[in-house]
């Protein structure tokens, strides 16, 4: 029999968290739910199935972020849940960090920016 843990999290971009789950190599199922104790089902947002069918996923908690969902007992079996979700939170940070960084810069509007024309017809964009 299963037991679903609900742990909060600091995550709260959907979008975030599934690029990260594919940057770990990790499928990415939208929807569904995880099966729990008794036939009784959590519905979660998104999912993913790790080694040996065990799948853990997220939902949307009433504060916006993303609770992670799943049988870390049995989890624990095959790997530390700590590391595991350590993996993911630290690939979503970086994702998050490096969409940041890049933002001031994607519509060319940053101070640093600038275009201008080389040796006549080639443009430079920086």
């Amino acid at each position: 029999m299963s037991h679903l843990s609900i742990l909060p999290t600091v995550l709260r971009d959907e979008t975030l968290l599934a690029a990260a789950l594919q940057e770990l190599k990790l499928p990415v199922l939208h929807g569904g739910s995880l099966p729990g104790f008794a036939g009784e089902a959590e519905a979660v947002l998104l999912q993913t199935e790790l080694a040996g069918g065990l799948r853990i996923g997220w939902r949307r908690q009433s504060d916006g972020s993303l609770a992670l969902v799943g049988d870390l007992q049995r989890l624990g079996r095959t790997q530390s849940p700590q590391q595991l979700i350590g993996r993911i939170t630290r690939c979503y940070a970086t994702l998050q960090a490096l969409r940041s960084a890049a933002e001031p810069w994607a519509n060319g509007t940053h101070p640093a920016c600038f275009q201008g024309v080389v040796q006549g017809s080639a443009q430079l964009s920086v």
